[in-house]
């Protein structure tokens, strides 16, 4: 893995994270739970759950990250193939490439952070489902459904990965890129089922940040947009190296 490739798997990850504590996803979190899971608000939110509750929440949940995963690494692996195919036709035109979503990205996080709106590129693409089909089976396509329903909020910040993986030139990089994004939002997801108690009492302290969070996102992408669009990685990366060289 080159130095560049690592900065880039960091990004991914901390997009991740931001993902889940986006308004359109934190909020949500009690609801698609007791989806997925079959068990009522009480249940989970039991300050001491029995195990079989904890083992529900648990397989439910890991089934759950691996149907939304499955859709985003798909999404990564048309990318990195895309970029890599066009890096063999057209070698030097991959620059302009980068440039171009760099400037996406920047627009993104623009938007994002409220400073404008795109509507027109940015417009919501839910898909319901009226009634899950069950079992673990039924918990899997609620993972892909999830996937498939871009809201304004994770839409941009999953375009962003998804074009830096279109950047890469490589199709194992697309797909890690994704892999590492998926991480990023499903860990989280993981652990607010497990501690779902918890997660309550400190959702309720949170919310009242999640703006701020917002427009850190959007200020992130604008920043690694910058980045993109002047091919600063290689540099970002030996400066930290140099700071950090932990």
């Amino acid at each position: 893995m080159n130095q560049g490739a690592e900065i880039t798997y960091w990004i991914a990850f901390t997009a991740g994270i931001l993902s889940f504590f986006s308004p359109c996803v934190l909020p949500l979190i009690p609801s698609y739970l007791t989806y997925i899971t079959g068990l009522s608000f009480s249940q989970l939110q039991e300050s001491h759950p029995g195990a079989k509750i904890r083992m529900t929440v648990l397989l439910h949940s890991l089934v759950f990250i691996l149907g939304f995963s499955f859709v985003f690494i798909t999404l990564g692996a048309i990318a990195g193939i895309a970029s890599a195919k066009f890096e063999m036709y057209l070698r030097e035109g991959l620059v302009w490439v980068e440039r171009v979503g760099g400037l996406l990205i920047f627009l993104f996080g623009v938007h994002i952070t409220g400073l404008f709106h795109f509507g027109v590129l940015l417009g919501e693409k839910r898909v319901h489902l009226h009634k899950k089909p069950s079992g673990f089976i039924g918990t899997f396509v609620v993972g892909i459904a999830f996937a498939a329903g871009w809201t304004p909020c994770i839409g941009p910040i999953l375009a962003s990965i998804l074009m830096i993986a279109a950047t890469s030139g490589h199709v194992g990089q697309g797909i890690g890129l994704l892999s590492i994004y998926s991480l990023g939002l499903g860990v989280p997801f993981l652990i607010s089922g497990l501690l779902f108690h918890q997660f309550i009492l400190g959702f309720n302290r949170f919310r009242k940040y999640i703006r701020l969070v917002e427009i850190f996102t959007g200020v992130m992408l604008m920043i690694v947009g910058v980045i993109l669009m002047f091919k600063l990685v290689d540099n970002l990366t030996m400066y930290l190296y140099q700071v950090l060289p932990l």
